[in-house]
């Protein structure tokens, strides 16, 4: 009868086990990775994304003035394919985790290379690269679940936020994209197959070098008398130079052509410079 008993807790427990093996109950801080484009590369982010559940957050949940891993679970991870500057940091290219010390008003951001660390455990102040602090300011809406996101983004800068509860903190990021493509731009300005138009696009919204912008434009337009988004282009170099009459004409022979092509964006787009130009 034991013998027997035995053999039925072993089958019991092997197929409880079994079962056990069988449910995946969802994380509760779930982990998100979002990947943003920018400058001339990409940032991946990698984190957990603990909820507050009616809890006091920070004070607390997260105590001030305490190394925190900016999530749950594992540290977060920030991979970067090519260099930036965080907080005028200078960071290059490759993988690393982000650590931060909140405070009531402020908080400090650590990029650290322990990579392989499951929250704060193997944390080595050794392996920082820099911190910098940053403000840390109050919301009106309240924020359930820890968020981090990419805002404010430009070829040249970007901000990495960091929001739960009523707390927002901005981390800065730039990078240099300007002297590459000047490069690119120049070089390819000396082949025989000339890119007027892209050129025209990186010395006006680039190098702010209205001229060499007008020049290119010109020479596109010339290439292309039938395209009516130049012609626009055209006309905004022409007003920021202050060049009002010059515009109204580029702008004209744009509005023309956009009718004779149907397209309605521009018609309306043409519309309203024309409006601000008189």
């Amino acid at each position: 009868m034991k013998k027997l008993l035995t053999v039925s807790c072993c089958i019991f427990c092997l197929l409880f086990n079994d079962a056990i093996g069988q449910v995946n109950l969802p994380s509760p801080s779930s982990t998100q990775t979002i990947k943003q484009d920018f400058g001339m590369g990409s940032i991946e982010l990698t984190y957990s994304r603990p909820g507050a559940k009616g809890r006091l957050v920070f004070g607390d949940l997260v105590p001030y003035q305490k190394l925190w891993r900016t999530g749950a679970n594992k540290a977060t991870k920030l991979v970067f394919t090519s260099p930036v500057e965080i907080g005028g940091k200078k960071l290059d290219t490759g993988t690393y985790v982000l650590y931060t010390i909140p405070a009531e008003d402020t908080w400090e951001i650590i990029i650290n290379k322990g990579i392989n660390n499951w929250g704060v455990d193997g944390y080595n102040e050794k392996e920082d690269i820099f911190r910098i602090t940053v403000p840390a300011a109050k919301t009106q809406t309240k924020t359930e679940t820890f968020t981090m996101q990419f805002a404010n983004i430009k070829p040249e800068s970007c901000e990495l936020q960091l929001l739960w509860d009523k707390k927002i903190v901005a981390i800065p990021i730039t990078t240099n994209i300007k002297d590459k493509l000047k490069a690119q731009v120049e070089a390819a300005l000396l082949t025989d197959k000339k890119p007027y138009w892209l050129a025209a696009q990186f010395y006006f919204e680039y190098d702010k070098n209205l001229s060499k912008a007008l020049e290119n434009v010109s020479k596109a337009t010339d290439e292309n008398p039938k395209a009516f988004y130049m012609f626009l282009y055209k006309a905004r170099i022409q007003k920021e130079m202050g060049n009002n009459a010059g515009a109204v004409e580029s702008s004209k022979t744009s509005l023309a052509l956009a009718k004779e092509a149907k397209n309605d964006d521009y018609v309306r787009m043409n519309q309203q410079l024309q409006k601000e130009l008189k």
